[in-house]
């Protein structure tokens, strides 16, 4: 009996000793080994081997990891306060880095996201915010990406998600909407006005060079004027009618 207990002991050290020794890595994951408790080496992928007690491993995943930043009140360049949420793109470029610089990568990059978020986009004033993303997410990802760098870390894209206003600003928004709008309305009218004064300008001129055109364009209106259901017409008489007349009349 004491020997089947001996022997049953011993096969659960082997067992022990054999899940601390072989390790085995998938193709995305690396490990960081120390010895000791000083860094030896970086392994991986495939099956590691670990001398008992004296090794230890720590696995880093290195595939891109998408991170949720939550929203966060920014109070913008011109003084408006809204809540802007985003979401980050990175990944473990130096495994030895990842490990050693910083205790806990994932929590570092998200409580640098957030920082980075509320001061890039401080600077800003709203407009920008909401009409320039592509450009604030490319600031946001150059400031991170610099600062992770010594963390082993790539940050490789940065989007906002979303930028939530209150009420009064949204209303105020449509209104400076709505008053663009009737401003390039009122520019576009203005501008239809002005191109036809200067084709009324150019027929006069041209019409003034030819009295018997002016005529022909008098009697055109008259002919349109006697169209009319109305039992009264007033209409003028043109002075360059009369003198093209007494002309005709003198030729005769």
């Amino acid at each position: 009996m004491g020997l089947q207990l001996g022997f049953a002991a011993l096969l659960v050290l082997l067992i022990a000793l054999a899940g601390s020794t072989f390790r085995i890595l998938r193709e995305y994951e690396r490990g960081v080994v120390f010895q000791l408790g000083r860094f030896w080496q970086v392994k991986g992928p495939g099956l590691i081997l670990l001398i008992p007690v004296v090794q230890q491993m720590v696995r880093v995943d290195l595939r891109t990891v998408v991170l949720d930043v939550p929203p966060q009140d920014v109070i913008t360049r011109d003084n408006v306060s809204v809540k802007v949420n985003a979401v980050l793109y990175f990944r473990v470029l130096d495994s030895q880095k990842a490990i050693i610089q910083v205790e806990d990568f994932l929590m570092a990059t998200s409580q640098l996201a957030q920082t980075t978020l509320r001061a890039v986009l401080g600077k800003h004033e709203l407009d920008e915010l909401l009409a320039e993303r592509e450009r604030l997410n490319f600031d946001i990802q150059q400031v991170l990406d610099a600062q992770t760098d010594a963390w082993g870390i790539k940050v490789a894209n940065v989007e906002i998600k979303h930028v939530d206003l209150n009420e009064s600003m949204i209303r105020a928004i449509a209104k400076q909407a709505e008053a663009e709008r009737e401003r390039r309305a009122k520019v576009i009218h203005a501008e239809g006005e002005l191109q036809a004064s200067e084709k009324l300008m150019q027929a006069a001129e041209m019409l003034g060079r030819q009295p018997g055109a002016m005529q022909l364009r008098y009697m055109q209106t008259l002919s349109l004027i006697a169209g009319d259901k109305s039992s009264t017409i007033v209409f003028p008489l043109p002075i360059e009618l009369l003198k093209g007349m007494a002309d005709l009349s003198s030729k005769s």
